[in-house]
């Protein structure tokens, strides 16, 4: 009896191995293709459109970023509740930060230098600086174009000005279509994957057993739709922030002396100088390369997600908005990001000869390794236990980058199908990507979120660029009203669009009529004449 026991465990045993094996090989050629779609699409066209399209949107501005950003902080403190009811400025800046304020910001951040060096935190400044122009200008248009919902809020983003702006039905659809895989599936699958990559290396949890529970968790929440979203992300978006930030100001006060010499490390290395002493091959091109993916994935500036929730806000005139998502882009990475990298720079867990040498010779293995890298080197700072905080951290960090990301798809749904649908399929998608992602390699979503990101980044840039004329009339008009409101010969700024002299023409639909002007609908008339749905 006990060797046909033992052959039937061996065959159990053989042919477990052997699916693994074979999952494991399918997830290692998937992450290779994709690398390489990735590199070429980033290199040679996408790091090309963000940073030219930024520099535009910043010299037509006026250096936007610069010259409004107090107004950008005095913004945010003033808009905790709408005085037009529905989703506040503030909800829709917690959620675009619930978006944005994720894994990029720790698990990214070690990728982008583990592979491209210090100097990729560079490129991720540079992507930052002129991507606040950009994220400026994506959300002034979410909110010129947006539309009406039949239950009084608002919905918008790119499918929508693409739509209504540009006047290509295909091209909406097209982008559509792209973001709700994106955030339905490709970017639910990156959060549960370093989720689970934390609770295995900290707890020993494994892979399936994260996939259950994360699948649990995400169930109730994308039920509730987006107003429950928004509500969740009010509270923990600060104290995500706020938790984590608190540990970068202890690593970085003990290390204050290095600092400078790290900043310095960073400057030079973005040109390949820190390679080149160390006999490292990358260079120039792995740090910007690197440092324009990850940045991008961070802060999202020009990826079109973001104006998805921009949008929903009600507010008295789009550049509001448009000066609080630009703020958040500033948050995301010139502060959140940059504590970070610091924080890796400063611990002694990084060292550039050996990292960088195992990035060079195993790409996948020097990932693996990345994802643990930002926990390892606060443990190094402040002691081991300060690893259970950082599951805890990275935890809420990638859970609330989940429902942000449940919000962009449900918008976009929203315009492909009509607003009357409840989306089961996506919702069905979404809990699904929880439980894929955490069993999936960190290479393969990491990859595919990469290539799917600038698919849409592209089809958004384009587009942004074509309506940019709209955002600047709109900013043109906020500050002859902000200078008539100085002046006192005015009490409030309030955009109206119609024979508004400083649009380059007609904005459609009623939302920013003289009638409505911003606000949302009375319950009584909603979905029936003034104050109803626009059409998509």
């Amino acid at each position: 009896m006990q060797p046909v026991l033992a052959s039937l465990t061996s065959a159990a045993s053989s042919a477990d191995n052997s699916w693994t094996a074979s999952l494991e090989r399918f997830f290692n050629d998937g992450a290779k293709i994709l690398d390489d779609a990735a590199g070429y699409l980033f290199l040679y066209l996408l790091a090309w459109l963000l940073v030219l399209g930024g520099l535009y949107f910043t010299v037509r501005t006026g250096f936007v970023q610069l010259r409004l950003f107090p107004y950008m902080v005095r913004a945010i403190t003033s808009s905790r509740d709408s005085k037009e009811g529905g989703i506040s400025s503030f909800q829709a800046f917690a959620v675009g930060l619930a978006s944005r304020v994720g894994t990029g910001n720790i698990v990214g951040v070690a990728i982008a230098i583990t592979m491209g060096g210090p100097g990729a935190v560079f490129w991720m400044w540079i992507v930052a600086l002129v991507g606040m122009a950009t994220g400026f200008i994506e959300a002034t248009l979410a909110q010129l174009y947006k539309v009406t919902h039949p239950d009084g809020s608002f919905r918008g983003g790119p499918a929508y000005y693409i739509q209504r702006g540009l006047g290509s039905k295909p091209a909406a659809k097209l982008f559509a279509v792209v973001i709700t895989f994106v955030f339905g599936f490709a970017y639910e699958a990156t959060q549960a994957n370093a989720i689970s990559k934390v609770m295995e290396g900290t707890f020993g949890v494994p892979a399936w057993g994260t996939a259950v529970a994360l699948m649990v968790l995400a169930t109730p929440v994308v039920v509730g739709g987006i107003s429950i979203v928004a509500r969740i992300a009010e509270w923990m978006a600060p104290l995500m922030a706020g938790l984590y930030a608190l540990m970068a100001i202890v690593v970085l006060v003990l290390h204050a002396g290095a600092i400078p010499g790290a900043l310095a490390g960073i400057v030079s290395g973005a040109f390949g100088a820190d390679q080149a002493v160390a006999g490292i091959s990358g260079g120039f091109a792995a740090a910007a390369l690197n440092g324009i993916k990850r940045g991008l994935f961070s802060n999202e500036a020009g990826e079109g997600s973001v104006p998805n929730a921009a949008a929903t806000a009600t507010v008295a005139h789009p550049v509001q908005q448009g000066l609080i998502q630009s703020l958040g882009v500033f948050v995301d990475t010139i502060v959140v990001c940059t504590a970070t990298a610091l924080i890796v720079l400063l611990s002694g867990a990084y060292t550039p000869g050996g990292t960088r040498a195992l990035a060079a010779v195993d790409p996948q293995a020097a990932k693996d390794a990345a994802s643990t890298l930002t926990s390892s080197s606060i443990g190094a700072v402040l002691g081991g236990w300060t690893e259970y905080l950082m599951a805890f951290i990275i935890f809420v960090f990638a859970y609330s980058s989940l429902l942000g990301n449940y919000t962009y798809a449900q918008v976009n749904m929203d315009f492909l199908r009509g607003t009357g649908h409840r989306h089961y399929a996506l919702r069905l998608m979404i809990v699904a990507a929880a439980g894929i992602g955490a069993m999936a390699s960190l290479n393969f979503v990491w990859n595919l979120s990469d290539v799917v990101m600038g698919l849409m980044a592209i089809i958004n840039i384009v587009s942004i660029v074509l309506l940019g004329k709209w955002a600047f009339g709109a900013l043109a008009d906020w500050e002859d009203q902000k200078r008539r409101l100085d002046a006192g010969q005015i009490d409030e700024i309030r955009f109206v669009a119609e024979d508004n002299p400083h649009l380059p023409g007609e904005l459609p639909g009623t939302v920013w009529s003289r009638a409505d002007a911003g606000r949302i609908a009375p319950l009584t008339a909603r979905g029936s004449g003034a104050g109803g749905a626009d059409p998509a």
